[in-house]
């Protein structure tokens, strides 16, 4: 399966680091159509970095402008419900915004999660995801 270990927060400095690094190398498809779309300020031209580390943290794509994080989340965070929630917690202090999308979101609704994306970066009304509102 493609899913990647959690992001540890135990790791030190240089670990995490080098942790990103090698995230880095292994994204998953999800996470490489993402980073496809956002890389080189295609979207809203903001500029996001990916496999960034926020504390003990690494986010899978952020834009440092607009303290924005997007995770893209495999089958292993149904059961690290509890870690994502403090994470979220710490990251909401540093003031970043989270948008969490399943990968399968990411493969079979692009243009839904896009358009989020887009207009959180913009302040625009997205329209609902398949299945919401």
């Amino acid at each position: 399966m493609e899913d990647i270990a959690p992001h540890h927060p135990q790791k030190n400095p240089d670990d995490l680091k080098a942790y990103a690094r090698e995230m880095r190398k292994k994204m998953p498809t999800a996470e490489q159509l993402l980073w496809y779309v956002l890389r080189n300020r295609r979207v809203a031209g903001a500029k996001f970095r990916r496999q960034h580390p926020v504390g003990r943290y690494i986010l899978d794509f952020y834009c440092v402008e607009k303290k924005l994080a997007v995770e893209l989340d495999g089958g292993q965070h149904s059961e690290q419900q509890n870690y994502d929630q403090q994470r979220d917690a710490y990251l909401k202090k540093q003031g970043i915004e989270v948008l969490r999308f399943w990968n399968n979101q990411m493969l079979l609704e692009t243009e839904a999660v896009l358009e989020v994306i887009y207009s959180i970066l913009t302040k625009s009304p997205p329209r609902p995801l398949a299945g919401e509102g």
